[in-house]
Protein backbone atom coordinates (compact mmCIF):
# COMPACT_ATOMS: atom_id res chain seq x y z
CA UNK A 1 0.00 0.00 0.00
CA UNK A 2 1.19 3.46 -0.65
CA UNK A 3 1.56 6.21 1.87
CA UNK A 4 0.10 9.69 1.65
CA UNK A 5 2.62 11.53 3.72
CA UNK A 6 1.51 14.61 5.57
CA UNK A 7 4.23 16.84 4.27
CA UNK A 8 5.03 19.12 1.37
CA UNK A 9 7.36 18.01 -1.33
CA UNK A 10 7.09 14.33 -0.43
CA UNK A 11 8.78 14.42 2.98
CA UNK A 12 7.84 11.44 5.13
CA UNK A 13 5.66 12.00 8.18
CA UNK A 14 5.22 9.44 10.91
CA UNK A 15 1.71 8.11 10.52
CA UNK A 16 0.72 4.68 11.69
CA UNK A 17 -1.10 3.48 8.71
CA UNK A 18 -0.91 3.54 5.13
CA UNK A 19 -2.47 4.08 1.85
CA UNK A 20 -2.06 6.88 -0.46
CA UNK A 21 -3.87 8.69 -3.03
CA UNK A 22 -3.11 10.10 -6.25
CA UNK A 23 -6.07 11.64 -7.51
CA UNK A 24 -7.35 13.06 -10.60
CA UNK A 25 -6.50 10.07 -12.78
CA UNK A 26 -9.14 7.50 -13.53
CA UNK A 27 -9.27 4.05 -12.00
CA UNK A 28 -7.60 1.38 -14.06
CA UNK A 29 -9.67 -0.79 -16.29
CA UNK A 30 -9.07 -4.48 -16.81
CA UNK A 31 -9.88 -6.95 -19.47
CA UNK A 32 -11.43 -10.09 -18.09
CA UNK A 33 -8.19 -12.03 -18.38
CA UNK A 34 -8.11 -15.77 -18.00
CA UNK A 35 -10.13 -17.50 -15.33
CA UNK A 36 -7.29 -19.31 -13.61
CA UNK A 37 -5.26 -20.40 -16.66
CA UNK A 38 -3.03 -18.83 -19.26
CA UNK A 39 -2.48 -16.77 -21.24
CA UNK A 40 -3.23 -13.83 -18.96
CA UNK A 41 -3.38 -10.06 -19.34
CA UNK A 42 -4.42 -7.05 -17.36
CA UNK A 43 -4.58 -3.33 -18.13
CA UNK A 44 -2.82 -1.74 -15.18
CA UNK A 45 -3.45 1.63 -13.61
CA UNK A 46 -0.72 3.29 -15.64
CA UNK A 47 -2.57 2.32 -18.82
CA UNK A 48 -0.09 -0.36 -19.84
CA UNK A 49 -1.16 -3.93 -20.54
CA UNK A 50 0.77 -6.68 -18.78
CA UNK A 51 0.70 -10.05 -20.58
CA UNK A 52 1.91 -13.40 -19.25
CA UNK A 53 1.93 -16.86 -20.74
CA UNK A 54 0.21 -18.28 -17.66
CA UNK A 55 -2.14 -16.86 -15.05
CA UNK A 56 0.10 -15.76 -12.16
CA UNK A 57 -0.12 -17.75 -8.95
CA UNK A 58 2.74 -16.51 -6.78
CA UNK A 59 1.76 -12.95 -5.95
CA UNK A 60 3.45 -10.37 -3.77
CA UNK A 61 1.15 -7.50 -2.85
CA UNK A 62 1.19 -4.22 -1.00
CA UNK A 63 -0.87 -4.27 2.20
CA UNK A 64 -4.24 -2.82 1.18
CA UNK A 65 -4.09 -4.52 -2.18
CA UNK A 66 -3.29 -7.83 -0.47
CA UNK A 67 -6.38 -7.38 1.70
CA UNK A 68 -8.48 -6.83 -1.40
CA UNK A 69 -7.15 -10.02 -3.00
CA UNK A 70 -7.68 -11.99 0.21
CA UNK A 71 -11.31 -10.83 0.30
CA UNK A 72 -11.73 -12.67 -3.01
CA UNK A 73 -9.97 -15.79 -1.75
CA UNK A 74 -6.59 -15.08 -3.36
CA UNK A 75 -3.75 -15.46 -0.85
CA UNK A 76 -0.47 -13.73 -1.74
CA UNK A 77 2.83 -15.43 -0.96
CA UNK A 78 4.23 -12.16 0.38
CA UNK A 79 3.03 -8.81 1.69
CA UNK A 80 4.85 -5.54 2.22
CA UNK A 81 3.09 -2.98 4.41
CA UNK A 82 3.64 0.63 5.36
CA UNK A 83 3.06 0.09 9.06
CA UNK A 84 3.03 -2.79 11.49
CA UNK A 85 0.58 -5.49 10.47
CA UNK A 86 -1.31 -5.18 13.75
CA UNK A 87 -1.92 -1.48 13.09
CA UNK A 88 -2.76 -1.75 9.39
CA UNK A 89 -6.52 -1.08 9.05
CA UNK A 90 -6.68 -3.34 5.99
CA UNK A 91 -4.91 -6.34 7.46
CA UNK A 92 -6.25 -6.39 11.02
CA UNK A 93 -7.99 -9.66 11.77
CA UNK A 94 -7.03 -11.38 8.51
CA UNK A 95 -5.54 -14.85 8.44
CA UNK A 96 -2.01 -14.21 7.20
CA UNK A 97 -0.62 -17.62 8.09
CA UNK A 98 1.75 -18.87 5.44
CA UNK A 99 2.30 -15.37 4.04
CA UNK A 100 5.81 -13.91 4.26
CA UNK A 101 5.91 -10.36 5.61
CA UNK A 102 8.43 -8.38 3.58
CA UNK A 103 8.26 -5.06 5.40
CA UNK A 104 6.27 -3.13 7.97
CA UNK A 105 7.71 0.35 7.40
CA UNK A 106 6.97 2.67 4.50
CA UNK A 107 9.77 2.63 1.96
CA UNK A 108 11.49 -0.47 3.33
CA UNK A 109 11.00 -3.81 1.53
CA UNK A 110 13.17 -6.89 2.02
CA UNK A 111 13.82 -7.58 -1.64
CA UNK A 112 16.17 -10.50 -0.94
CA UNK A 113 13.40 -12.26 0.98
CA UNK A 114 10.93 -11.32 -1.77
CA UNK A 115 13.17 -12.84 -4.42
CA UNK A 116 13.24 -16.13 -2.53
CA UNK A 117 9.45 -16.32 -2.95
CA UNK A 118 9.89 -16.45 -6.74
CA UNK A 119 6.91 -14.19 -7.51
CA UNK A 120 5.34 -14.10 -10.94
CA UNK A 121 3.31 -10.95 -10.22
CA UNK A 122 3.40 -7.94 -7.91
CA UNK A 123 0.12 -6.18 -7.11
CA UNK A 124 0.16 -2.55 -5.99
CA UNK A 125 -1.97 0.55 -6.51
CA UNK A 126 -0.88 3.00 -9.19
CA UNK A 127 -0.78 6.63 -8.00
CA UNK A 128 -1.20 9.03 -10.94
CA UNK A 129 -0.04 12.09 -9.02
CA UNK A 130 3.26 10.44 -8.16
CA UNK A 131 3.41 8.23 -11.28
CA UNK A 132 4.47 5.27 -9.17
CA UNK A 133 3.18 2.06 -7.63
CA UNK A 134 2.63 1.59 -3.91
CA UNK A 135 5.92 1.23 -2.10
CA UNK A 136 7.97 2.42 -5.05
CA UNK A 137 7.34 6.16 -4.85
CA UNK A 138 9.85 8.96 -4.47
CA UNK A 139 11.61 8.68 -1.12
CA UNK A 140 11.65 4.88 -1.02
CA UNK A 141 15.03 3.27 -0.45
CA UNK A 142 16.82 2.36 -3.68
CA UNK A 143 17.26 -1.20 -2.44
CA UNK A 144 13.48 -1.51 -1.94
CA UNK A 145 12.76 -0.30 -5.47
CA UNK A 146 14.55 -3.38 -6.79
CA UNK A 147 11.30 -5.21 -6.01
CA UNK A 148 10.19 -4.07 -9.47
CA UNK A 149 12.92 -6.22 -11.01
CA UNK A 150 11.44 -9.46 -9.67
CA UNK A 151 8.15 -9.62 -11.57
CA UNK A 152 5.67 -7.51 -13.55
CA UNK A 153 3.62 -5.05 -11.49
CA UNK A 154 -0.09 -4.40 -11.94
CA UNK A 155 -2.72 -2.61 -9.92
CA UNK A 156 -5.77 -0.42 -10.05
CA UNK A 157 -5.21 3.34 -10.15
CA UNK A 158 -6.38 5.43 -7.27
CA UNK A 159 -8.80 7.67 -9.12
CA UNK A 160 -11.98 9.53 -8.28
CA UNK A 161 -13.90 6.82 -6.42
CA UNK A 162 -13.31 4.10 -3.84
CA UNK A 163 -16.31 2.32 -5.31
CA UNK A 164 -14.49 2.20 -8.66
CA UNK A 165 -11.30 1.05 -6.90
CA UNK A 166 -13.17 -1.88 -5.34
CA UNK A 167 -14.63 -2.73 -8.73
CA UNK A 168 -11.15 -2.66 -10.26
CA UNK A 169 -9.79 -5.16 -7.76
CA UNK A 170 -12.82 -7.35 -8.33
CA UNK A 171 -11.89 -7.44 -12.03
CA UNK A 172 -8.29 -8.24 -11.19
CA UNK A 173 -9.36 -11.02 -8.84
CA UNK A 174 -11.65 -12.47 -11.50
CA UNK A 175 -8.78 -12.47 -14.00
CA UNK A 176 -6.69 -14.40 -11.47
CA UNK A 177 -9.35 -17.09 -11.16
CA UNK A 178 -11.37 -15.91 -8.14
CA UNK A 179 -15.06 -16.67 -7.82
CA UNK A 180 -16.37 -13.13 -7.64
CA UNK A 181 -19.94 -14.45 -7.46
CA UNK A 182 -19.27 -15.95 -4.03
CA UNK A 183 -22.20 -15.26 -1.61
CA UNK A 184 -19.85 -13.43 0.80
CA UNK A 185 -18.89 -10.95 -1.92
CA UNK A 186 -22.56 -10.49 -2.83
CA UNK A 187 -23.37 -9.82 0.83
CA UNK A 188 -20.59 -7.21 1.07
CA UNK A 189 -21.87 -5.47 -2.06
CA UNK A 190 -25.42 -5.43 -0.69
CA UNK A 191 -24.18 -4.02 2.62
CA UNK A 192 -22.31 -1.31 0.72
CA UNK A 193 -25.36 -0.33 -1.34
CA UNK A 194 -27.48 -0.21 1.82
CA UNK A 195 -24.88 1.92 3.62
CA UNK A 196 -24.56 4.25 0.63
CA UNK A 197 -28.34 4.79 0.51
CA UNK A 198 -28.41 5.55 4.24
CA UNK A 199 -25.48 7.97 3.84
CA UNK A 200 -27.24 9.85 1.03
CA UNK A 201 -30.42 10.07 3.10
CA UNK A 202 -28.55 11.47 6.12
CA UNK A 203 -26.75 14.02 3.95
CA UNK A 204 -30.00 15.12 2.29
CA UNK A 205 -31.48 15.72 5.74
CA UNK A 206 -28.59 18.13 6.57
CA UNK A 207 -28.27 20.28 3.44
CA UNK A 208 -26.30 22.99 5.26
CA UNK A 209 -23.73 20.69 6.84
CA UNK A 210 -20.12 21.34 5.87
CA UNK A 211 -17.19 19.07 6.65
CA UNK A 212 -13.43 19.36 6.49
CA UNK A 213 -11.03 16.41 6.32
CA UNK A 214 -7.83 17.02 8.26
CA UNK A 215 -4.74 15.35 9.67
CA UNK A 216 -3.30 17.33 12.58
CA UNK A 217 0.42 17.15 13.35
CA UNK A 218 2.61 18.93 15.89
CA UNK A 219 3.70 21.58 13.40
CA UNK A 220 0.99 21.80 10.77
CA UNK A 221 -2.70 21.21 10.24
CA UNK A 222 -2.93 19.21 7.03
CA UNK A 223 -6.19 19.88 5.19
CA UNK A 224 -7.10 17.19 2.69
CA UNK A 225 -7.64 18.07 -0.94
CA UNK A 226 -10.64 16.00 -2.15
CA UNK A 227 -9.30 16.08 -5.70
CA UNK A 228 -6.74 13.51 -4.58
CA UNK A 229 -8.89 11.62 -2.09
CA UNK A 230 -11.33 9.26 -3.84
CA UNK A 231 -13.43 8.61 -0.75
CA UNK A 232 -13.93 12.36 -0.29
CA UNK A 233 -14.88 12.66 -3.95
CA UNK A 234 -17.44 9.91 -3.39
CA UNK A 235 -18.85 11.83 -0.43
CA UNK A 236 -19.10 14.98 -2.51
CA UNK A 237 -20.73 13.05 -5.35
CA UNK A 238 -23.32 11.75 -2.88
CA UNK A 239 -24.19 15.26 -1.72
CA UNK A 240 -21.90 15.98 1.25
CA UNK A 241 -20.35 19.45 1.34
CA UNK A 242 -16.69 18.52 1.79
CA UNK A 243 -14.68 21.74 1.74
CA UNK A 244 -12.05 22.06 -1.00
CA UNK A 245 -8.96 23.91 0.28
CA UNK A 246 -8.04 26.80 -1.96
CA UNK A 247 -4.23 26.53 -1.76
CA UNK A 248 -3.05 22.90 -1.89
CA UNK A 249 0.69 22.42 -1.70
CA UNK A 250 2.11 22.65 -5.22
CA UNK A 251 4.70 19.93 -4.70
CA UNK A 252 2.41 17.48 -2.92
CA UNK A 253 -1.19 18.47 -3.70
CA UNK A 254 -2.89 15.98 -1.43
CA UNK A 255 -2.95 18.67 1.27
CA UNK A 256 -3.09 22.35 2.06
CA UNK A 257 -0.62 22.89 4.87
CA UNK A 258 -1.90 25.39 7.44
CA UNK A 259 0.23 26.78 10.24
CA UNK A 260 -1.50 26.50 13.58
CA UNK A 261 -1.79 30.28 13.65
CA UNK A 262 -4.09 29.93 10.62
CA UNK A 263 -5.89 26.76 11.70
CA UNK A 264 -9.25 28.53 11.72
CA UNK A 265 -9.09 29.44 8.02
CA UNK A 266 -11.98 27.06 7.33
CA UNK A 267 -15.01 26.75 9.62
CA UNK A 268 -16.73 23.39 9.06
CA UNK A 269 -19.61 22.00 11.08
CA UNK A 270 -17.90 18.60 11.28
CA UNK A 271 -14.23 17.63 11.23
CA UNK A 272 -13.20 14.36 9.62
CA UNK A 273 -10.02 13.25 11.36
CA UNK A 274 -7.45 11.03 9.61
CA UNK A 275 -8.17 7.65 11.16
CA UNK A 276 -4.90 5.89 10.31
CA UNK A 277 -3.87 6.76 13.86
CA UNK A 278 -7.07 8.39 15.04
CA UNK A 279 -6.47 8.79 18.78
CA UNK A 280 -2.92 10.12 18.52
CA UNK A 281 -3.75 12.31 15.52
CA UNK A 282 -6.69 13.88 17.33
CA UNK A 283 -4.54 14.41 20.42
CA UNK A 284 -2.03 16.33 18.30
CA UNK A 285 -4.82 18.69 17.29
CA UNK A 286 -6.41 19.09 20.71
CA UNK A 287 -3.17 20.17 22.36
CA UNK A 288 -2.81 23.15 20.01
CA UNK A 289 -3.91 26.52 21.50
CA UNK A 290 -5.74 27.45 18.29
CA UNK A 291 -7.57 24.13 17.85
CA UNK A 292 -10.76 25.40 19.47
CA UNK A 293 -10.81 28.40 17.14
CA UNK A 294 -12.28 25.96 14.65
CA UNK A 295 -16.04 25.80 15.19
CA UNK A 296 -16.28 22.04 14.87
CA UNK A 297 -13.25 21.46 17.09
CA UNK A 298 -14.69 23.66 19.81
CA UNK A 299 -17.90 21.63 19.67
CA UNK A 300 -15.91 18.35 19.56
CA UNK A 301 -17.78 17.53 16.37
CA UNK A 302 -15.41 14.87 15.11
CA UNK A 303 -15.71 11.74 13.01
CA UNK A 304 -13.06 9.30 11.78
CA UNK A 305 -12.07 9.80 8.16
CA UNK A 306 -11.05 6.54 6.42
CA UNK A 307 -8.06 8.21 4.83
CA UNK A 308 -6.56 6.57 1.77
CA UNK A 309 -6.85 2.92 2.78
CA UNK A 310 -10.20 1.35 1.77
CA UNK A 311 -10.21 -1.17 -1.08
CA UNK A 312 -13.21 -3.43 -0.53
CA UNK A 313 -17.00 -3.20 -0.45
CA UNK A 314 -17.11 -4.56 3.09
CA UNK A 315 -14.70 -1.95 4.45
CA UNK A 316 -16.59 0.82 2.71
CA UNK A 317 -19.93 -0.33 4.12
CA UNK A 318 -18.56 -0.23 7.66
CA UNK A 319 -16.99 3.21 7.26
CA UNK A 320 -20.06 4.73 5.61
CA UNK A 321 -22.26 3.47 8.43
CA UNK A 322 -19.97 5.07 10.98
CA UNK A 323 -19.86 8.37 9.12
CA UNK A 324 -23.62 8.38 8.58
CA UNK A 325 -24.13 8.22 12.35
CA UNK A 326 -21.81 11.22 12.82
CA UNK A 327 -23.60 13.22 10.13
CA UNK A 328 -26.98 12.48 11.68
CA UNK A 329 -25.70 13.69 15.05
CA UNK A 330 -23.91 16.80 13.75
CA UNK A 331 -25.24 20.32 14.21
CA UNK A 332 -25.60 22.09 10.87
CA UNK A 333 -26.92 25.38 12.25
CA UNK A 334 -24.80 28.41 11.52
CA UNK A 335 -23.43 30.46 14.38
Amino acid sequence: MSYVRRAAGGAIAALLAATALAGCGTSASSDDGAKGSGPWSFVSGNGKTVKLDQTPKRIIASGAEAAALISFGIKPVGIYASTTIKDDPNLKGLDLSGITILGETWGEIDVEKAAALKPDLIVADWWPAEKAYSGLESGVKASSKKLADLAPIVGVAQGDSIEALAQGYEKLAASLGADVDDPKIAADKKAFETAKAAFKKAVAAKPGLSVLAVSPSDDVLYVANPKYAPELLDFQRWGLDVINPDKPDKGFPYWENLSWENADKYQPDLLLIDDRAYASTLKQGEKQPTWNNIKAANAKAYAPWPAYWMHTYGEYAEQLTQLTAAITKADDTRA
